[in-house]
């Protein structure tokens, strides 16, 4: 078996079992979401959701940070360098603790006072506000010291780590469902505690597994001031994409609880919570993914790469279409089938939302490969620069009355101009054809999208809102989009790989 062939048979193992994980997760996370939203109320879920947000603030400084340790663990995984890979590690423990250190004293100088002075929380809510505040706080710095862990187990592709830690983890979160029902405590309080708790006990699985199974995942107190010099020399580039999609995501959260209150906060983190959970799936198949998209460029295998890069894209969009067209064509039956009280602007939100992840979802194998490189200056200046009006924008429109749902139009529309920055700047950096993209990934997906929504958003129009209709569109809906995926977004050689597969399957079955 080549290389070649030996990296996409991992890259589908390591899929397959990365989706084993997220539909557990998925089934669970649904569930919990619903009993956590009618145990805490609407209120106390959106100042849960928003509070955490102003915490999530702070991780643009880390956000840029643990791209940084991916990619040069990563990268020194493809190059087969192990004494350099042993310094890189200790040296990214180090800086995450020094990081923690620092944003614990700027989260409680700056975020404590937003939070007081600024943010629309009821009087009498403000004491449990604090508390999650702090607990939020307390668990952010415990990721933060997991990250470089969890890049190792990415970086050497054991994804079945992450498949049985994570099963560990939405287990205990089930369990904090039961407990929170039975709460003689501030319910609001008691969550925080609990949350902060499980990541506390996923925190050391995570460190136990990587030092019996890595060998470079022991910490040594090293200081290379060469590599720390490379490190934050990328991580400071790379803090101006991580600052724009922080401001974009929790900052747009922040606007609209200025603007709008915390009821519209639980509309918002409803909408991400469905968007979660169908976007882990594309997540996982990028999880896969992105190390041989590094290890290729490292290697100096270009053409794989790029083939990487227009299979990654497309592959990924797929995945999202063929769950997301039922979920936003049917959002409001499904939303009072799940949740019984439906928060108004939800039903838009989560519509809005899946749609901008959507258009995301082209441009992650890009960014995975302009990260490959290391020169990511220019880059990060137009294309972060770019993202960073999405805050501003949105700010002016709602200040002038429009709806809430317009943070995400906002969204979508720059994600789309962001898109064209991407493959203008590739072009020079990686030898990216914009042409080549165009035809083989983005005219593609837009083609497999309208084919596939219209038998589906006929049907709705003329049905009315019952069960019945609802899984009615939801099958038709899935039979088209394979069907248009086959005939045409799939290229000749993959519908007969596709078909090879098939009878592969089906003579297994005849024996």
């Amino acid at each position: 078996m080549t290389d070649t062939a030996q990296n996409n048979k991992r890259i589908a193992k390591n899929t397959l079992l990365l989706y084993v994980r997220m539909l557990f997760m998925m089934a669970v996370s649904l569930y919990t979401s619903r009993v956590v939203l009618h145990t805490l109320g609407v209120e106390d879920f959106g100042i849960y959701n928003v509070v955490g947000g102003v915490v999530a603030m702070f991780s643009v400084i880390s956000g840029s940070l643990s791209s940084a340790i991916s990619r040069f663990i990563t990268y020194e995984l493809g190059k087969g360098d192990k004494e350099k890979l042993i310094r890189i590690f200790s040296s990214s423990v180090t800086i995450q603790l020094v990081l923690g250190l620092i944003i614990l004293i700027l989260a409680e100088a700056i975020g404590v006072w937003f939070l007081n002075a600024k943010m629309t929380i009821p009087t009498d809510r403000m004491y449990a506000a604090n508390w999650v505040f702090q607990l939020s706080i307390l668990t952010f710095i415990i990721n933060l010291i997991s990250i470089p862990y969890n890049a190792a187990i990415i970086a050497h592709e054991k994804m079945s780590a992450f498949a049985y830690i994570s099963i560990l983890e939405v287990v205990a979160k089930l369990v904090i469902v039961y407990m929170l029902l039975w709460s003689p405590f501030d319910k609001l309080i008691f969550y925080a505690i609990l949350m902060a708790s499980v990541a506390l006990i996923i925190r050391f699985v995570y460190g136990y597994y990587c030092k019996r199974h890595f060998e470079e995942c022991t910490y040594h107190f090293i200081f290379d001031k060469e590599l720390l010099k490379k490190m934050f020399g990328f991580a400071g580039w790379n803090f101006i994409g991580a600052t724009s999609a922080v401001l974009r995501d929790q900052g747009g959260n922040i606007i609209i609880n200025l603007f709008c209150g915390p009821a519209v906060n639980a509309a918002r983190g409803i909408a991400y919570q469905v968007n979660n959970a169908i976007s882990g799936f594309v997540s996982n198949f990028m999880m896969a993914l992105n190390p041989q998209i590094t290890k290729s460029y490292a290697a100096g295998n270009k053409e794989y790469m790029m083939t990487l890069i227009h299979q990654g894209a497309r592959l990924s969009f797929y995945i999202l279409l063929i769950l997301s067209l039922p979920v936003i064509i049917n959002a409001h039956y499904i939303l009072t089938l799940w949740l019984k009280i439906v928060p108004d602007h939800t039903t838009l939100f989560v519509q809005l939302v899946l749609i901008f992840a959507m258009s995301e979802s082209i441009s992650n194998p890009l960014i995975t490969a302009m990260l490959a490189t290391g020169n990511i200056r220019n880059y990060q200046i137009v294309v972060g620069g770019l993202q960073m009006t999405n805050l501003p924008i949105s700010y002016i429109l709602l200040r002038n009355g429009c709806i809430p749902e317009t943070v995400l139009i906002v969204a979508i529309c720059i994600s789309q101009c962001c898109l064209a920055l991407r493959l203008y700047m590739l072009r020079g950096m990686i030898g990216l054809s914009v042409r080549e993209y165009m035809s083989k990934v983005y005219f593609n997906v837009l083609a497999v999208t309208i084919l596939s929504a219209i038998i589906p958003c006929l049907l709705s129009s003329y049905l009315k809102e019952t069960f019945i209709s609802f899984i009615m569109i939801c099958a038709i809906s899935v039979i088209c989009t394979f069907s248009v995926i086959y005939f045409v977004g799939c290229n000749r050689n993959e519908r007969q790989f596709i078909l090879s597969k098939i009878t592969a399957i089906k003579s297994k079955f005849r024996k």
